[in-house]
């Protein structure tokens, strides 16, 4: 499931990250990895809070949807 319809407060673990290459590696420099630990912390609008190698970042909708859980 993408990351947007993960439960906040729930650890899950990254699956697949789809999209460009550039896209990717974008992801990957945030700490989006196969295998990686994310944490949704808050759901406001349009973004996603999310916690990631003990880092907190926001994301877009549409990017986090890139993000399979």
């Amino acid at each position: 499931m993408p990351l947007t319809m993960a439960v906040s407060g729930q650890e899950n673990i990254v699956k697949k990250i789809s999209g460009k290459d550039e896209t990717r590696r974008f992801l990957a420099s945030l700490g989006f990895v196969e295998g990686g630990s994310v944490t949704v912390i808050s759901k406001m609008g349009e973004n996603i809070i999310v916690n990631v190698k003990d880092t907190r970042v926001a994301l877009s909708k549409s990017m986090a949807s890139r993000i399979m859980v």
